[in-house]
């Protein structure tokens, strides 16, 4: 039976209050869990409409008719007020949702902050901005979140080196094709005489997002789940990231129906701890910058290293 690990980010205050609930009654009743990561600080989301002077960034947001889809208290949140502490108003869903058996990892302490600014953050700052999130998710759980998923898949090797100071089973940072061991500074030789590698696995997204194919190519709703199983490759690692915002409010129904068809061909979603443990290797790759289809800048990309396969 083919697998899918499913991984659900969480990013806004709307997403958490309303988009979690619906998913976890979802899931619920196709007898499915899955792995839920939390962004748990300040929502300040909308102050990325001071993106829309970018060509690519506006396109993005009239293709995926973004008004609708995330709605205006998402797009607007953290611009005329401070962004409400998500971690703080609705911890009760956070621990509903693990008290459900679903897989609960961090997400992010700031979103917005980490997509836009993680380019020039020094060490101490991706340092701090993780012991944020990791001890208010303690707080809420009673224990520390198991793993964790970069926002927006921007990750770098003072990322991943940060990381390790956690106990995290695994993380999700990236784009690529199997589960592997990070090599950090391998792709930098002038850093480092020797690369490293990390013992923190990583679990790559390996499918595309809802907001990255919707309107290319034909892709509508209507066929938008058709042309999402046709992806699937049994016998390899197959992951998807759905986002509370758009598959657990304004695309519910479409994304139940996505679950009944997964059930009709036998493929089995699962939380992305269940890969990592039926991975019989893991190899090792380096995370690079790369541009990705249906996205604005760079993605943190898995490259193998040369003599992995």
């Amino acid at each position: 039976m083919t697998k899918l690990g499913l991984r659900i980010d969480i990013d806004t205050f709307r997403g958490t209050r309303y988009g979690v609930p619906n998913l976890c009654r979802l899931l619920a009743e196709q007898d499915v869990t899955a792995s839920f990561f939390f962004s748990v600080g300040p929502d300040n989301m909308g102050r990325h409409l001071r993106r829309l002077i970018r060509p690519a960034f506006l396109r993005k947001m009239l293709r995926s008719k973004a008004s609708s889809l995330y709605g205006w208290d998402i797009l607007l949140k953290g611009t005329f007020w401070p962004g409400p502490i998500i971690g703080e108003k609705l911890s009760h869903i956070i621990r509903e949702t693990s008290a459900a058996g679903h897989e609960i990892g961090l997400h992010a302490w700031d979103h917005h902050a980490w997509q836009c600014y993680i380019d020039t953050m020094e060490r101490k700052a991706v340092r701090d901005t993780l012991s944020q999130g990791v001890n208010l998710m303690t707080r809420i759980l009673g224990h520390q979140p198991s793993c964790s998923a970069a926002p927006a898949w921007k990750c770098n090797d003072i990322v991943l080196e940060e990381k390790t100071n956690f106990p995290f089973d695994y993380n999700s940072d990236c784009r690529g094709k199997s589960i592997f061991y990070p090599v950090v500074r391998g792709e930098h030789p002038a850093n480092s005489v020797n690369p490293v590698i990390l013992s923190q696995p990583q679990i790559p997204v390996t499918l595309p997002t809802y907001d990255e194919v919707i309107g290319h190519n034909g892709i509508s709703d209507q066929n938008y789940n058709d042309c999402l199983l046709s992806l699937f490759k049994p016998g390899r690692l197959n992951v998807l990231t759905v986002h509370a915002e758009v598959e657990g409010i304004a695309r519910l129904r479409m994304f139940g129906q996505f679950l009944r068809m997964t059930k009709s061909r036998r493929i089995s979603i699962v939380p992305l701890g269940t890969l990592l443990a039926d991975c019989p290797e893991i190899s090792r790759s380096a995370i690079v910058p790369k541009e990705f289809p249906g996205r604005e800048g760079w993605l943190a990309c898995q490259k193998e290293v040369q003599g992995e396969r």
